[in-house]
């Protein structure tokens, strides 16, 4: 699956070249003969590469000239051509290429300018420059001619101290990053830093208000936005929860609506004339921005399905165009905006987008499993959902949890292995054969309201085990790590 995943994203961008860490050589060696018969190059960062089809890197690097590019390398670049692609699960298979254009590059990189970031701040970043966040920060950073402190991996103990030690005043976040910070055990000097401004999306009101009251008066820059989205929020005035406010001027600009949605049948909910329905103030909806010339949707590299899936028609009127964010919102009376859930088939645990289908694929390779429908579940306390899967077993094949624990291990990123099981005789479907998921997802992991065999993904014992009321109570306490 590794493989297959790393030859999808290389092909779908066309890329005739491809640039591997030395500590990946290994993972490009089991790809490279396909590499090979697409005629790319392949290089490594190093000085000497002995491997036949590999070249090289670092030694032509030294080699270069210091001169600027001529200016006939780049003539035929507008703000409308691919600076960049940045891979998205998505909601379904495997991942895909979003493409930023410089446009949209230099769109993304005015958000520090925003957010009151100024050219003597020194920024840290601990996320993945692969990672949207990351990269928004990187190039941010560079927009604002600025320090950056980069990080190879967050580390909650160290976080603070790599803020004093080199003078952070701006911090970068997802959600699961300030819970972690809350998390660690309170210390004398928690107060003790230059950090005044923290950007990034997705922490909780919750977690919110214990990072104010622990780590001081920080300016909290909450925002919303997709990789490939055609327009974003951001809380300026600093609200508790919210990740924006209803704006004239923005909603003239960038005209966006939330709209009544059947989380069942997957679909939003059309009026007797075939029109969306905008929800209520407090109503949950789904939130959808217009395509305009001024706010595109240039979509996924070489997968125009997908691109198209994204797509709403005939909305408001007939052939309006608009932008499906696969995400579900509310307002309140003051008119501020608050993120409540991701639709369809993807939920997001530790920072990560989780691709249901892809996670069900995988599950149904097993030995054991004939179907499996993939969720996410909440855990009190914890950010995001969970993975949870309801299942079937093959005709005469027993429930295996330490082999099923195994292959998970091996084709799946810890963050996307299912936390949970139920054994099913049978899964649910809906009258167009999608299968159901609101009532698994209310009935959670507990064993009072599921009334089917229940396991849990034990990593000691590295197995699925069963899930008793006192192990459903530790988790749901916090004493069991997930």
């Amino acid at each position: 699956m590794r493989t297959k995943s790393l030859l999808h994203c290389f092909s779908c961008s066309g890329a005739k070249v491809l640039i591997a860490a030395e500590e990946l050589k290994e993972t490009v060696e089991e790809i490279l003969p396909t590499l090979m018969e697409q005629n790319v190059s392949v290089y490594i960062l190093t000085d000497e590469c002995t491997t036949a089809g590999m070249h090289s890197f670092k030694d032509k690097i030294s080699q270069a000239s210091g001169e600027p590019l001529p200016i006939r390398v780049r003539s035929r670049v507008t703000l409308g051509s691919p600076a960049v692609y940045i891979y998205t699960s998505g909601t379904t298979g495997l991942p895909k290429a979003a493409m930023i254009n410089y446009q949209r590059l230099w769109a993304m990189s005015f958000l520090q300018s925003i957010a009151g970031v100024c050219s003597t701040d020194v920024m840290y970043i601990n996320l993945p420059l692969y990672h949207t966040a990351g990269f928004m920060g990187f190039t941010g950073a560079i927009e604002r001619g600025i320090t950056i402190v980069l990080r190879s991996k967050f580390s909650a103990s160290q976080f603070w101290e790599d803020c004093r030690k080199f003078n952070v005043t701006v911090i970068q976040y997802i959600g699961e990053t300030m819970r972690y910070l809350c998390n660690t055990p309170e210390k004398y000097n928690d107060k003790n830093h230059k950090v005044k401004i923290a950007i990034g999306n997705g922490i909780r009101a919750d977690v919110w208000k214990e990072f104010l009251n622990r780590f001081g008066n920080i300016s909290i820059k909450e925002l919303y936005a997709s990789t490939e989205g055609n327009m974003s929020f951001i809380n300026y005035a600093g609200k508790i929860g919210a990740v924006g406010r209803v704006n004239f001027f923005h909603k003239r600009a960038f005209p966006y609506a939330l709209i009544k949605y059947d989380t069942e049948e997957g679909d939003p909910l059309r009026d007797s004339k075939g029109f969306c329905m905008e929800a209520a103030k407090g109503e949950t909806g789904l939130l959808i921005s217009q395509i305009t010339q001024k706010a595109p949707f240039i979509g996924y590299a070489r997968d125009l399905q997908q691109t198209e899936r994204k797509r709403l028609h005939n909305v408001f009127q007939k052939s309006d165009l608009y932008f499906n964010t696969g995400d579900l919102l509310s307002t309140d009376q003051e008119g501020f905006l608050y993120f409540q859930d991701r639709i369809g088939d993807t939920f997001r645990w530790k920072g990560e987008n989780v691709s249901t289908n892809e996670v069900s694929d995988i599950l149904t390779m097993a030995h054991c499993i004939e179907e499996a429908n993939v969720y996410g579940v909440q855990i009190p306390g914890q950010e995001g959902r969970a993975g949870m899967a309801a299942i079937t077993l093959r005709e005469g094949v027993q429930f295996d949890g330490a082999s099923l624990f195994k292959h998970v291990e091996a084709y799946l990123p810890a963050y996307a292995r299912p936390r949970f099981l139920r054994i099913q005789s049978s899964l649910s479907v809906t009258g167009t054969f999608k299968q159901m998921k609101g009532k698994l997802v209310g009935e959670g992991f507990s064993p009072d309201r599921v009334t089917v065999p229940l396991f849990f993904l034990d990593e000691k014992l590295r197995s699925y085990q069963p899930l008793t009321p006192q192990i459903f109570h530790t988790v749901e306490s916090g004493g069991l790590k997930l």
